[in-house]
C-alpha cells in the first residue's frame, strides 16, 4: 500500500468531516490501526479542524450569559411545562443531515423528471384519444351518409317500379341534344319525381326549372340543381291534366314564365 498516495487522496479529511459511508469509515479506521503514519495524519487533521473551529468562533458580548440566564428564569416561571431539551447534534449527526438534504433534493428532482415524463405520456395518449374520437365521428358520418344513400336508392327503386307512376322520358332539344331527364308522375296523388340522367352544370346565378304543360299552358313544377346528389328529386305536385313536361334554364329561384329559348329537354306524357 502506498501510504503517501492514501494520505493525499483526501479520504482522511472526508473521514474527519463524516462524509464517508459506514464501510468506508471502517476501512479508514482499520488502515489507521495498521499504519501509525496514517493514524498520526488522521490525528493531525482532527486537531487542525478543532483549532480552526476555535479560531473562527465569535466571542459573545459581555453580559450575554447573565441576560440569557435571566430570560431562561423568567420563561420557567411563565410556563408550567418544561421546554423540551434539544440535544446538540454531533458532527456525525450533521453529516447525516447533509446526506438527508442531498437525498431529498435528488428525490425532488427525480419526482419532477418522472412527473414530466408521465405528463408527456398522458398528453400523447390524450392526443391519440382525440384522434380516435375524431376518426370515429368521421366513420359515423360516412356510415350515416351511406345509409341515407341506400335509403334514397330504395325509395327511388320503389317509385320507379310502382305502376301508379307514369314514366315520362324527356329527350334533349336542339339547345342540348345530349341532355336527358325522366319524370315520374302519380296522377292520383299529384306526386312528381325527377330523375336526372344528363344535364350540364350551370353558373351560380342559374337554375333548372321543371314545367308541366296543362291545357297548353306551362305550370311551374319547381327548380332544381343538376348535382343534388339524390337519385330522384321530389318536385312540386302536379294535378291531373298534364300533357307534357319540359325543363328550361332560368335565373336562380325560378321564373313565372318559362324561357322557351333555353329549353333543354321535353317529353310527352
Amino acid at each position: 500500500m502506498n501510504i503517501e498516495e492514501y494520505i493525499s487522496s483526501g479520504i482522511l479529511e472526508a473521514y474527519v468531516m463524516d462524509q464517508l459511508s459506514a464501510a468506508e469509515r471502517a476501512e479508514v479506521e482499520q488502515t489507521a490501526a495498521q499504519h501509525p503514519e496514517i493514524r498520526e495524519e488522521l490525528d493531525a487533521i482532527e486537531l487542525s479542524m478543532e483549532t480552526l473551529a476555535f479560531a473562527t468562533a465569535v466571542k459573545p458580548p459581555e453580559g450575554m450569559k447573565d441576560k440569557l440566564m435571566q430570560q431562561i428564569g423568567e420563561s420557567e416561571k411563565e410556563t408550567k411545562k418544561e421546554a423540551p431539551v434539544v440535544p446538540m447534534q454531533s458532527d456525525k449527526s450533521f453529516g447525516v443531515l447533509k446526506y438527508a438534504a442531498a437525498a431529498s433534493v435528488f428525490v425532488a428532482l427525480a419526482s419532477a423528471v418522472m412527473a414530466f415524463t408521465y405528463w408527456k405520456k398522458w398528453q400523447g395518449a390524450e392526443d391519440r384519444l382525440a384522434n380516435m374520437i375524431a376518426q370515429n365521428q368521421q366513420f359515423a358520418e360516412n356510415y350515416n351518409q351511406v345509409n341515407q344513400q341506400l335509403d334514397n336508392i330504395q325509395d327511388a327503386v320503389a317509385i320507379m317500379n310502382n305502376t301508379s307512376y307514369k314514366r315520362v322520358v324527356m329527350a334533349g332539344t336542339d339547345n342540348s341534344p345530349e341532355a336527358q331527364a325522366t319524370v315520374y308522375w302519380n296522377e292520383a296523388t299529384a306526386d312528381v319525381y325527377l330523375s336526372i340522367q344528363n344535364l350540364k352544370e350551370l353558373s351560380q346565378d342559374q337554375q333548372y326549372q321543371l314545367w308541366a304543360i296543362i291545357d297548353g299552358k306551362p305550370v311551374d313544377a319547381g327548380v332544381f340543381d343538376p348535382n343534388s346528389g339524390n337519385f330522384l328529386v321530389q318536385m312540386k305536385n302536379i294535378t291531373s291534366g298534364a300533357a307534357a313536361f319540359a325543363v328550361t334554364i332560368e335565373p336562380r329561384g325560378g321564373s313565372e314564365n318559362p324561357s322557351l329559348e333555353t329549353m333543354q329537354v321535353v317529353g310527352n306524357v
